[in-house]
């Protein structure tokens, strides 16, 4: 740190996270009707945003973003992304039947060990999305 500065508090949390998806409608159905996310806005043609807790997942079209636009960076990724959201472990078989019911196949299901497992899908864009129990980040394995 250079002389004369003061060093910033550490960032504490995610505030938002972003995958990315050309077919906004298949996303806002994934995200919001199947996971239940809450949509709290929509650009056609550029983006969906949802509510998960006290975080945001934005949905953005990796094309329409790509541009400058005036206002914000130009961003975007190319090829899966991957986003995990917190499910409890006991809750993991209902989502699996929820899923399947509605023709999202299983990719894996990840054991780790005393903290859980972890159900791994694909969005409609090819996104990995884990939902995992919030154990599985507990950084005292006497807390599990």
């Amino acid at each position: 740190m250079a002389p004369g500065f003061a060093s910033p508090a550490p960032v504490r949390a995610v505030l938002e996270t972003c995958l990315y998806a050309r077919d906004l409608d298949a996303a806002a159905h994934f995200y919001g009707d199947l996971l239940g996310l809450e949509e709290v806005s929509r650009e056609e043609g550029r983006h969906v945003f949802f509510r998960c807790g006290a975080q945001m997942v934005l949905v953005f079209d990796p094309e329409a973003t790509a541009k400058p636009d005036g206002t914000l960076p130009p961003h975007g990724a190319h090829g899966p992304g991957h986003v995990a959201f917190a499910a409890e472990d006991a809750q993991l078989e209902a989502w699996r039947e929820r899923l399947e019911a509605h023709g999202v196949p299983i990719d894996d299901t990840v054991t780790w060990g005393e903290a859980g497992r972890s159900l791994y899908v694909r969005d409609p864009a090819g996104n990995s999305v884990e939902l995992a129990p919030p154990s599985l980040w507990i950084e005292d394995a006497e807390a599990r």
